[in-house]
């Protein structure tokens, strides 16, 4: 099974694709899509937008897991995530993809085993569970990570559910949200 994590930004949009198998998982690609700053706001959603309908066109992910947003301080700062966080998830839902969306805990609770690990340990535990030799840069990109094998991690008997719903199986679809 192919997994999209995708961590929402208005200025970076971390990506990654994982690969997950028999509780294997395998990193295949990871980056972040970036907007220019001082570019007006309709123009950086459509970047966006146009640059994740290819990714979805070039990987055919069968999900993609989704960080939600935690509003820290600068609530402007967090609109403009959300309205890019909006286009993001109708990409997906144009491209007929299965969209599963994780919390912050929840994330750092299936990759590193806490709810409330640090954003290092968090990317020490990606590096380990997909033997690598470093964590994935930037930033964006390995948080991007995180939420695919957390969605891989955190669903792995929901998976044979999505492959029994697709079209041709017989059987009642599942529309995972």
């Amino acid at each position: 099974m192919l997994i999209l994590g995708i961590d929402p930004g208005f200025a970076i949009v971390g990506f990654g694709l994982v690969e997950a198998e028999r509780g294997e998982q395998r990193l295949l690609r990871c980056g972040t899509i970036t907007t220019p700053a001082g570019h007006p706001l309709p123009a950086r959603l459509r970047q966006i937008a146009d640059d994740m309908d290819t990714l979805l066109r070039e990987f055919a992910p069968d999900a993609m897991a989704v960080e939600e947003l935690f509003f820290n301080n600068n609530v402007t700062t967090g609109i403009s995530v959300a309205q890019a966080r909006g286009v993001l998830l109708l990409s997906a839902e144009r491209a007929g993809v299965p969209i599963f969306e994780y919390s912050p805990s929840q994330v750092k609770q299936a990759v590193a085993g806490y709810g409330k690990a640090e954003k290092r340990q968090v990317m020490e535990m990606v590096r380990r569970l997909l033997h690598l030799r470093a964590a994935p840069r930037p930033d964006d990109a390995a948080d991007a990570v995180a939420v695919a094998l957390c969605h891989a991690r955190s669903y792995t008997s929901r998976l044979s559910l999505l492959d029994s719903a697709r079209p041709g199986s017989g059987r009642y679809a599942v529309r995972p949200r």
